[in-house]
């Protein structure tokens, strides 16, 4: 989940940080990146080491290169090198490489800061983006007097609930008694206190409080970086008012500052029309497959089941299998994303049966382009892990096929619309665009 990206700006530089080790995490903070570069800010690009030799390999030197006002640089982890046994192209652990983070990363991240401020003929560095679980760059950019705002890259409803985890400690809710908390119905406990979310229950919460051990690593460590925001002299959302309204406005009295800028991908597409350059830089951490593209073509509108679950999900070789025979059973063509690090612990291995079963309709693929895959015509059907990006990118994409097909569409069609509205001329996000890029330009100083 976590690891650099963020990007740096200067007004004309501003540098957005990119650590976090998800696509989840990487992908909105380059699109954030592109949209202020739009608007006349320099950017640099901050990713870890290993992070940056992965797009080097999915996507060539070429997608790196960057331009004079957009440029890319790196910070270590903290960690070893891989060794000549490792597969170096996979997520990295999470709790890992987030503990090395907090060891390791001010230093590095300090150091890169005072030397883009020394470097002759290059604007100083006047705000630092830094992913909403990075906040040790907040903390660095704000001792040296930089303006460092937040980006949770979650959902509005997922960070509140981030937000809320010191509270369910303390009022006993979290960590469970035992094993039996998961399947005994004390999940469905409604917590009628949390602002924004009538009705909640423990089970919508953000998952690490599925846990017995209250020292549980991402349990603490998401609450702890929850709380961090607070300290951050803004807040920024990749969502629009309209889908997530109440959790939004109840952010808004507890933050001085909320930005919700998003359907990202659609004002990073619009950025990249105007400068196609632009639109080619950075990339996806895992090499893309578009040959799927032609496959989808010979299909049948509505037709296609596509199966992605993101990018840092792992799961069972059993259930691997469950899956791959609930897509055999269902007799539709299917494009199933699997990963190289999708089975925990060892290569992903379909049934054999399986895959004889399906060959005639099934294609399998490591990554694909995901946002094409999505508005084409033939894909009827997303199976996802539910990831906020997944979640936003369908959203944009519109309708899709079902035996309810009249009222998905109607509905589907519907959540466009509004994200369409929502980055238009006048609409909330675009306004959030225009109020962000305010707050960067005047220093964080008498901005709304």
């Amino acid at each position: 989940m976590h690891v650099p990206p963020f990007p740096i700006f200067h007004p004309s530089r501003y540098q957005p940080g990119g650590f976090h080790d998800g696509a989840g995490h990487v992908t909105p903070l380059r699109h954030l990146a592109k949209v202020l570069h739009s608007r006349g800010f320099h950017v640099t690009f901050v990713n870890s080491e290993y992070n940056h030799r992965r797009l080097l390999r999915s996507r060539g030197a070429g997608a790196l290169a960057g331009l004079d006002d957009f440029r890319f640089e790196t910070i270590p982890d903290g960690l070893p090198p891989p060794s000549e046994s490792d597969n170096d192209d996979v997520t990295q652990d999470i709790p890992t490489v987030c503990t090395s983070f907090l060891t390791h990363g001010p230093a590095a991240f300090g150091a890169l800061l005072a030397r883009l401020n020394s470097e002759p003929g290059t604007p100083p560095v006047s705000c630092v983006i830094p992913d909403g679980v990075m906040s040790f760059a907040q903390r660095v950019a704000s001792d040296m007097g930089i303006l460092a705002p937040a980006f949770w890259t979650t959902s509005a409803c997922g960070f509140m609930g981030y937000l809320h985890y010191a509270e369910l400690i303390d009022r006993g809710y979290v960590p469970l008694k035992d094993e039996s908390y998961l399947t005994n119905g004390y999940l469905d406990t409604v917590l009628d206190w949390v602002p924004g979310m009538p009705g909640i229950r423990l089970r919508d919460m953000p998952s690490f409080i599925r846990t017995t051990d209250r020292d549980e690593f991402m349990l603490n460590f998401d609450s702890g970086e929850a709380q961090n925001a607070r300290h951050a002299q803004g807040l920024i959302l990749n969502t629009f008012d309209a889908v997530e309204h109440d959790v939004v406005d109840a952010l808004r009295h507890i933050f001085p500052r909320v930005y919700t800028v998003g359907p990202l991908l659609t004002f990073a597409g619009t950025a990249a029309a105007r400068r196609p350059e632009v639109g080619a830089i950075g990339g996806n951490l895992w090499k893309e497959d578009a040959s799927c593209l032609r496959w989808l073509d010979a299909q049948q509108p509505g037709s296609v089941v596509y199966v992605n679950f993101g990018s840092i999900t792992v799961m069972s070789p059993a259930h691997l299998a469950e899956f791959a025979w609930g897509l055999a059973r269902c007799g539709r063509p299917f494009l199933w994303v699997i990963r190289p690090d999708l089975v925990a612990g060892e290569k992903a291995m379909l049934p054999e049966e399986f895959v004889s079963e399906t060959k005639e309709r099934g294609i399998f693929l490591s990554w694909c382009p995901q946002e094409q895959v999505l508005e084409h015509p033939a894909t009827g059907l997303f199976l996802t892990h539910s990831g906020w990006n997944s979640t936003l990118e369908s959203i944009s994409a519109g309708a899709m096929d079902g035996e309810k097909s009249m009222d998905m569409r109607a509905k589907a069609m519907a959540w466009k619309e509004k994200a369409v509205a929502a980055t238009e001329e006048g609409g909330t996000s675009s306004a959030g665009i225009d109020r962000l890029v305010e707050f960067l330009l005047a220093g964080g100083d008498h901005a709304s």
